[in-house]
């Protein structure tokens, strides 16, 4: 059985809920990533944001990053989900593919342990199995064009 431990990224990093977006853009900069799980101060993953949340809900909206506050961003968000380390892969498909994600981070204990993103099923997927995850996650998100 594929568990979700053996295709997370387990060096995963995450902000806390008080430090600002101009420290999580920072922070993604520094490790060239583009979403950064949010936890609370014992290591609990309470949400997630990305550079384009950064762009979008912060810049967009015409708030300071340097005085946002990642929790800010956590509790506007829709329900984060988690997979426990021994889920199994189809779960954790199940899971991404029903709610749409394409980051699910992964807890042990309710603590941060890892994080599983498209990246990460890439490498460890079938061809046919990754096609049918980005259908799921994707589609509907995709502009429809008309035929001529």
């Amino acid at each position: 059985m594929t568990t979700a431990q053996s295709i997370m990224r387990s060096h995963v990093q995450c902000i806390g809920i008080r430090d600002s977006m101009a420290a999580a853009a920072q922070r993604m900069r520094q490790l060239d990533v583009g979403a950064l799980p949010i936890c609370d101060g014992e290591g609990h993953p309470v949400g997630i944001v990305t550079d384009r949340d950064i762009v979008v809900k912060v810049l967009g909206a015409g708030a300071n990053p340097k005085t946002t506050m990642a929790g800010e961003l956590a509790q506007g968000a829709d329900q984060l989900y988690t997979v426990d380390v021994g889920a199994d892969v189809d779960d954790v498909l199940a899971t991404m593919e029903q709610h749409q994600i394409r980051r699910l981070p992964v807890v042990d204990e309710g603590v941060l342990a890892g994080i599983i993103t498209e990246a990460d099923l890439a490498r460890h997927l079938s061809q046919n199995t990754l096609g049918e995850f980005v259908e799921a996650v994707c589609a509907p998100h995709l502009p429809v064009t008309e035929k001529a």
